[in-house]
């Protein structure tokens, strides 16, 4: 303690106020030599309490309240500036993070956008042009987008009222509209929910050009990015005309152009101001609001478009109140025609025939619209009125060239109501109308249209296939078995030549169709489609040449660039000359005498099969000219059986209303070898002298029922049955 004392410099007498505060200043408790336990002096106790508040209470009572009010105001001064100094530093550490972080963003999110040298206005969507063999346009596929159309084109008020409605302040803005945002989210809290939007047209217009339709905050960054980028590139005029050149408007149509053209039957040009309000309400929900669907909405929406046009000072009150319930819409069925069932089956197709289409292409079909209107009104018309009597709900239709080339396809009876393609898509059991394929490879192998053979009860392990009159003839030759539909004959041809075999007769005359190589292939029981069916019906009308079923003729882009052209059939000869004549012969009979003799089609050669599936679940007729070869198809979707509607009703009376309407006018040519000094003709004239010349039909070899003659089934190939040469012997010379 003397050393502390000696080192000190002497005794120190305590100080108040101002003393006690500069002292502070000159020495801290913290620097204070700490004494040396409880013999400290009174001196050094007294010194320490300057500096310790702990100490305080040993201070006289009377002077304690001067000294902590001055002591007290400082160190709040004190700790307030040190206070706001700390609030100034982590404002500007968080602003800069803040600042970091918001970069970052817009970085991270213009990563994640197109390259800028690709934000260039992309092209149009591609239209796909359908016509028909006139050159008429049949449909229109992909995105229906209208011609361009200039901003000073258009009549003033159709921009204003899109502006109106969805951007108030477009022409002030920078892209976004922060007032615009502000608004919307008032309403949508108000409301609990997404009410308004606070988009610009110009982020729309980014939207629908760059971007997906998704609403993720992801994409909300990059619209707004996208819409700077605009609005920096682009004046407000080529933004509000791009925007309204590209806009979706409901029912495919793109642009106000195709819009107008869809709802209205006009240009753009041409609107009125109640028009004009409908296309800038349908914005909103074009899904929705399309009057084409709801007229009412579309209508009611029209109605706050032309308030706000008004309330806009764009119109004038009386002008908003004269439009009011006045829309000229010219609105028709979207897709209702039979017609999209061809060009959905184009659409199916295309990719494999050309690629990828990127740009509007018009496809030439093999379709004749005089064809197509025929075979649509054929089989609409013929179900209005018998479909209820039938139970038969759904029908379709395939009308082809000789060569396969589809003339007019009918999938359904509504295409607005269904857009199931019953023709290409569906298949069902073709019945007895498979059988020519049965007789066919008979006749390949030997047999003729005068063999007999027997017709009777029939068992195979259990099973007995009957005849749908549950008669039996006996004796009975193919020709008149065929034209009868005789199934217990047809399954005995199909035992003798083998199954597998008829199978492959199938396929090599253009069914694609998986089969089953089992006896009752016979009676059809295996499914195919009906333009596959009429299709391997062809050879028989062309001369045994095989064909691919088609509709696509040629592919050109707008400009005339020829992408595509249909190269011609490879497939040659798939049926020998001979047999088809044999197969004419048989199947003419067929609508002279048998189930389809209510088929008319006067001056004219035709031959055909009709058939019917079990249950009746499925009725057909295949019929065909030299000109053309027609199949119908009725039944139901969900395969439930008919009321007995059979190949040789209503499908027999759909095509003879359809072949006389396609005939009329068109010089009679007669079936493949059948023609003037024709084989045919040849074995008609010697048979019956009396026999019309060409273009009729040959009588038919025996009235029905059949007398009975001996069976033969010694040998699929009976020596007296030894292909065309016995059965022209057997014609000519009666052996």
């Amino acid at each position: 303690m003397a050393w502390r004392r000696k080192k000190g410099g002497g005794r120190k007498e305590p100080m108040f106020g101002l003393a006690a505060a500069l002292s502070e200043l000159r020495l801290s408790p913290a620097d204070r030599i700490p004494g040396a336990g409880g013999s400290a002096s009174k001196k050094s106790s007294r010194a320490k309490s300057d500096d310790i508040d702990d100490d305080e209470e040993e201070l006289p009572r009377e002077r304690k309240p001067r000294v902590s009010r001055s002591v007290a105001k400082r160190r709040s001064k004190s700790r307030g500036g040190r206070s706001i100094g700390r609030l100034v530093y982590w404002g500007a550490v968080l602003g800069l993070w803040g600042a970091i972080a918001t970069v970052g963003l817009i970085v991270w999110v213009g990563a994640h956008l197109p390259a800028i040298q690709s934000l260039e206005i992309p092209k149009r969507p591609p239209t796909i042009q359908i016509t028909g063999t006139d050159g008429s346009v049949l449909a229109v596929r992909g995105e229906m987008a209208g011609s361009n159309v200039a901003l000073k084109d258009l009549p003033p008020y159709l921009p204003k009222a899109f502006i109106a409605i969805e951007d108030r302040r477009f022409y002030s803005h920078f892209g976004i509209d922060p007032w615009g945002i502000m608004r919307a989210a008032v309403a949508n809290i108000l409301h609990r929910g997404v009410s308004q939007g606070g988009s610009t047209l110009t982020q729309q217009l980014a939207k629908n050009l760059f971007l997906t339709q998704e609403r993720t905050f992801q994409r909300k960054l990059q619209e707004v990015e996208l819409a700077l980028w605009l609005e920096r590139k682009y004046s407000k005029t080529e933004i509000l005309e791009l925007y309204l050149n590209r806009v979706y408007f409901g029912s495919g149509a793109y642009g106000v152009e195709a819009a107008s053209q869809r709802y209205f039957g006009k240009s753009a040009k041409h609107v009125t101001i109640a028009e004009a309000a409908m296309l800038a309400g349908l914005v909103k929900s074009p899904s929705r609001l399309a009057p084409n669907r709801n007229p009412e909405g579309a209508e009611q929406r029209a109605k706050t478009v032309l308030a706000a046009m008004a309330d806009a000072k764009f119109i004038s009150e009386a002008q908003a109140q004269a439009s009011i319930g006045h829309p000229s819409y010219n609105v028709k069925p979207v897709g209702a025609g039979t017609v999209n069932y061809v060009a959905d089956w184009i659409a199916e197709v295309l990719d494999d025939l050309v690629g990828q289409i990127d740009q509007s292409v018009v496809v030439e079909t093999s379709i004749d619209p005089k064809l197509q209107a025929v075979a649509e009104a054929a089989v609409i018309d013929e179900l209005a009125a018998k479909s209820v009597k039938f139970n038969v709900s759904q029908g379709a239709l395939v009308a082809m060239s000789p060569d396969g080339a589809v003339r007019a396809m009918v999938g359904g009876r509504n295409y607005a109501e269904s857009q199931y393609n019953r023709a290409v898509t569906a298949k069902r059991q073709p019945g007895s109308a498979f059988k020519p394929f049965v007789y066919l490879t008979a006749i390949e192998a030997g047999l003729t249209p005068e063999t007999v053979r027997q017709d009777a009860p029939l068992d195979i392990k259990g099973w007995k296939p009957e005849n749908y009159s549950h008669q039996y003839f006996g004796p009975v030759t193919l020709t008149q078995a065929l034209a009868m539909s005789l199934n217990t004959v047809a399954v005995r041809l199909g035992l003798e030549v083998g199954a597998k075999n008829v199978v492959r007769t199938a396929h090599r005359l253009g069914i694609s169709s998986k089969l089953d190589a089992n006896a009752s292939i016979a009676l059809g029981t295996s499914e195919v489609s009906l333009v596959e069916l009429v299709g391997a019906y062809a050879p028989f009308a062309n001369g045994g040449l095989g064909v691919s079923p088609h509709v696509v003729t040629k592919i050109r882009t707008v400009d005339g660039k020829v992408l595509y052209v249909r190269p011609a059939d490879q497939l040659g000869q798939v049926i020998d000359p001979h047999y088809v004549a044999m197969m004419n012969t048989m199947m003419q009979e067929t609508l002279l005498s048998g189930t389809a003799h209510k088929a008319e089609l006067p001056g004219w050669m035709a031959a055909g099969k009709t058939g019917t599936s079990q249950d009746f679940r499925d009725a057909w007729f295949i019929g065909y000219t030299a000109n053309l070869v027609t199949g119908v198809w009725l039944g139901n979707d969900d395969s439930s059986p008919t009321k007995k509607a059979t190949g040789g009703g209503l499908p027999v009376e759909i095509w003879t209303r359809f072949m006389k309407a396609a005939h009329q006018g068109v010089p009679p040519v007669p079936l493949p070898d059948s023609q003037p000094g024709g084989l045919l003709t040849t074995i008609a004239q010697a048979v019956s002298p009396s026999a019309p010349l060409a273009g009729a039909a040959v009588a038919p070899p025996s009235s029905v029922p059949p007398r009975p003659v001996p069976t033969r089934t010694s040998s699929v190939r009976p020596e007296a049955d030894s292909g065309l040469d016995g059965w022209l012997m057997q014609r000519l010379f009666g052996r």
